[in-house]
């Protein structure tokens, strides 16, 4: 049994800020203490209540001026696209013929889908996003890669192999059939193992012939604890191709729906284009969407609605949306995040946003019980952020007011030297004076 203390200020969620008064929905103690043992947060408070009750010799971590949070949580980010982030000049559907299918071809070789796995992980934890949800490739060795890194880090990741039986390369298709069987097999080998979870991933209904998603609707019915990943409504041209391609359903979402796709694990990113039934739908049947602001902008794709989400009541993660996006910082992705609100009349308040990082990712993925805030219990994956990072972020930080505008300045001038380490289950994984720590 190992006890350590982490000192700091201390920031989490207990509630959705817009389903709660605002003071009721986050806890926020100057000077605090957290501690942590064997992996989990075992308590949370003062350190002038905790330090006298500590044991003599527990390791104390002290970050005096540094904010200790929960870890981030990516909800849509494709690791095979590592090596093409900021491709230039494409939108949706002719970026995924310039640039993304002949990169993901090269993830039939397992050793290269380690490598860049490898890199991909460091990333995230570099810029403090300890848990996310995860684009494989059609290939299944992409899959097997990915979790083993993963599993050798002891993170809580969630990746599935992606299903794709048309419109797609011939190197980067595989069928209903196929499809299914190579799924189930990476499910019995990967789902639940460690803190690993998988996701039955059809890339998007373009790319998947209604054989193939109804495949996917039996991978869920049989394995009831899995997760559904795939896109809805990003582009314009995209949501007019599926009108094309799938004539008998009433709207993009019903080519899931019909296939029994819909759910609480089940995430769909971007949701740009909506129609109001699909809204109510996403609402009735408990499903999630991934906002993922950077990569909308940088395709060109539109402005999320989250004020229609918040008021229909779906649960609404960040994604980085990586290589459409530009960044792995959850940090940025709040930034442009707040941006893209403001084109759309809707105030992104920081604690919003930085719910929607944490316990509001966590919940999204129906992670919650595990990960997402400091409740005792919960697994001990967290950040210390470092508000003096820059010149800047410290000098415009020593004129901040309150706790709104600390977090507001953060988000908006924050990005990967803001985090100054990120802990995995009571470990540090990752340190930015130390590129050794993981």
């Amino acid at each position: 049994m190992s006890l350590e203390a982490f000192r700091g200020d201390i920031l989490h969620f207990l509630q959705d800020p817009d389903s709660v008064p605002l003071a009721e929905s986050y806890q926020y103690i100057e000077d605090g203490l957290l501690l942590v043992e064997d992996g989990r947060v075992s308590a949370t408070g003062p350190a002038s209540a905790l330090l006298p009750e500590l044991p003599p010799g527990t390791p104390l971590n002290d970050y005096p001026g540094k904010l200790l949070c929960p870890g981030f949580v990516d909800t849509h980010i494709h690791y095979p696209q590592t090596k093409m982030v900021a491709a230039y000049g494409e939108q949706l559907l002719q970026w995924l013929e310039t640039y993304t299918f002949p990169t993901e071809a090269e993830f039939a070789d397992r050793a290269h889908a380690a490598a860049i796995a490898e890199r991909f992980l460091d990333e995230l934890l570099r810029c403090g996003t300890t848990t996310a949800q995860v684009f494989g490739t059609v290939h299944p060795e992409s899959v097997d890669a990915f979790f083993a890194v993963a599993e050798q880090r002891n993170l809580r990741m969630i990746c599935g192999k992606v299903l794709m039986d048309r419109n797609a390369p011939e190197a980067l298709t595989d069928t209903a059939e196929s499809g299914y069987q190579q799924s189930r097999e990476l499910i019995e080998r990967w789902h639940g193992k460690g803190r690993l979870r998988y996701a039955v991933t059809p890339r998007f209904a373009p790319t998947s012939t209604p054989e193939q998603l109804e495949q996917a609707g039996r991978l869920l019915r049989e394995h009831p604890g899995v997760h559904l990943h795939t896109h809805l409504s990003e582009n314009r041209d995209e949501v007019a191709w599926v009108r094309e391609l799938f004539p008998d359903c009433a709207h993009y979402l019903d080519t899931y729906d019909q296939a029994g796709l819909l759910g609480r694990r089940s995430v769909f990113a971007h949701g740009i284009h909506l129609e109001d039934a699909e809204w109510q739908r996403l609402a009735e049947t408990e499903s999630n969407i991934a906002f993922c602001p950077g990569s909308n902008l940088f395709l060109g794709s539109g402005l999320f609605k989250l004020q229609r989400a918040v008021q229909q009541g779906i649960r609404v993660g960040l994604g980085t949306d990586i290589g459409a996006g530009h960044t792995f910082s959850i940090l940025e992705t709040m930034a442009d995040a707040y941006k893209t609100q403001q084109l759309s009349g809707y105030k992104l308040t920081p604690f919003k946003a930085f719910y929607l990082a944490t316990l509001g990712g966590a919940s999204s993925l129906d992670c919650q019980q595990h990960i997402g805030n400091f409740e005792a219990g919960k697994e001990a994956d967290f950040l210390v952020l470092d508000p003096a990072a820059t010149p800047m972020l410290a000098f415009r930080y020593q004129h901040c007011a309150s706790l709104l505008e600390k977090l507001f300045v953060l988000a908006m001038l924050g990005d990967d030297r803001a985090i100054l380490a990120t802990y995995i289950a009571g470990h540090c994984a990752h340190h930015r004076d130390d590129t050794d720590t993981h």
